[in-house]
């Protein structure tokens, strides 16, 4: 019960700080450290022992640390690297322009589209066929307010509707480039093609022709609440936004360069039934090495060129900085709940009462979708609990992958329904308005991605 008890108000003082603003990775560290040193302390869990006998340090002050350092060496070498290889190649991307030059591939069609809801709802399915492609939320968000947005407001979408749609860009994590995604395929085990055909997107298509109605209706149904009338008279000043810095016009031809990596992780993957295998990490290098010699090809300046892939090791560097360290931090949290005794006091609780995988995922989906809204971030929400999924699922008698794959798509919707979330901030600051006015636009098709998600889920993979 003590361990319940510290648990909780340790838990508290974590979601004060996020909401306060502090830095996720400071609060969720802090959280570790109270967790693990108060283990050490009172005897919590198993006697006290942070670690096994091969890795410990014979002192348990510099064990809490020894599980942080742990956590690190294992993370950064593995899921760590893949996330900034990742990250390096989006980086090179959008030096290159390729991300442009994909999106240019749906701009003509969209412009003969006339019906301003119509086009809502067009928009909405290229930015999900994009997603797969340029997986970053806010990325993605600043790339569709410089050639998107421009194209709806001059077409007679309201400002905000342009912007709840652009919102919802992500509002799935979904494909090989996706941290959540890839954290959910090695928690429960599987390669990561496998878990994103399988699973993710026969239910990421669902939703994606669900909420493009969603979308259409919700947005006009806000514009005539508010009274939002079409002046061409102001259109420049409605579609004025900043352009993104080191972004090239690129040919049309690099428009394939984006598609690279995930024809390279499907088609070599077992799903292709090929003999051949192709990690993340290798296609994303093997990818960029492409898009270099694209490069050379079009200028001829080897060293110029070149020097160019250091924006790889760039985007590496801010990947680690946002993303792995906050895995890393998330981890150092769930230990000290785990090595505590908390989440095995839980786990027999919820056993006792009779939970079943249903009401685990109806709980803990809503637990993390509460969290992603508090946080504005998916990352630090499912990061900090996917390390706790494979023994609830052993307890509860069912694979990892049943309960941990709607709890990864559950948090995402979280996320996108925050106002500060970093890619709402960031295109609402684009647009001059509030992200609490973008955020009003996202909540209800994220609500209805919510119940469509647990119910196909129920109906197809329970």
């Amino acid at each position: 019960m003590l361990s319940v008890i510290i648990a909780l108000i340790t838990i508290a003082i974590v979601v004060y700080l996020l909401v306060k603003g502090y830095y996720p990775q400071a609060a969720l560290f802090i959280g570790g450290l109270i967790l693990l040193t108060c283990t050490w302390l009172l005897g919590l869990g198993n006697n006290g022992e942070l670690l096994s006998a091969k890795l410990t340090t014979h002192f348990g002050g510099f064990d809490v640390f020894k599980v942080f350092s742990n956590r690190f060496a294992s993370r950064i070498g593995g899921l760590g690297l893949m996330l900034m290889a990742i990250g390096g190649f989006s980086r090179y991307m959008e030096h290159v322009g390729a991300s442009s030059a994909l999106f240019k591939v749906f701009e003509k069609p969209l412009k003969k589209i006339h019906n301003p809801y119509l086009l809502l709802g067009a928009a909405f399915i290229v930015e999900q066929i994009m997603v797969i492609f340029v997986p970053s939320h806010a990325g993605l968000g600043l790339l569709l307010m410089v050639t998107l947005y421009p194209i709806l407001v001059r077409s007679g979408v309201s400002p905000l509707s342009a912007l709840g749609v652009i919102g919802c860009c992500q509002f799935m994590d979904v494909g090989p480039g996706s941290g959540n995604a890839n954290m959910a395929a090695q928690v429960a085990g599987m390669d990561v093609s496998e878990y994103f055909v399988y699973y993710q997107l026969p239910l990421f298509a669902a939703n994606v022709v669900i909420l493009t109605f969603v979308h259409m209706f919700i947005q006009r149904w806000w514009d005539k609440r508010e009274g939002w009338k079409f002046d061409p008279n102001k259109v420049q000043t409605l579609a004025g936004t900043k352009p993104v810095k080191d972004e090239k016009e690129a040919p049309a031809g690099y428009a394939i360069l984006p598609i690279i990596p995930l024809f390279l992780i499907i088609f070599f993957s077992k799903v292709a039934g090929s003999t051949i295998r192709m990690d993340v990490t290798t296609a994303m290098v093997i990818s960029t090495v492409i898009a270099i010699v694209c490069e050379l090809i079009r200028y001829r300046n080897l060293k110029e060129v070149l020097a160019t892939f250091k924006l790889f090791f760039e985007g590496m560097g801010k990947i680690l900085v946002s993303v792995v360290s906050l895995i890393i931090c998330g981890e150092f949290f769930a230990q000290g709940l785990i090595k505590s005794g908390f989440m095995s006091t839980l786990i027999t609780s919820a056993d006792q009462a009779g939970f079943g995988l249903a009401a685990m995922v109806i709980v803990g989906g809503a637990i993390l979708w509460i969290m992603a809204f508090i946080m504005g971030s998916g990352n630090a929400a499912f990061f900090s609990f996917a390390p706790l999924v494979p023994p609830i699922a052993t307890t509860l008698g069912v694979s990892t992958v049943s309960l941990i794959f709607p709890l990864q798509v559950l948090v995402s919707f979280g996320r996108v329904s925050s106002p500060i979330t970093a890619a709402l901030i960031a295109i609402s600051g684009m647009a001059g308005v509030s992200s609490f006015q973008v955020a009003k636009r996202t909540c209800i098709p994220m609500f209805i991605a919510t119940a469509v998600s647990l119910v196909g889920y129920f109906l197809f993979w329970y």
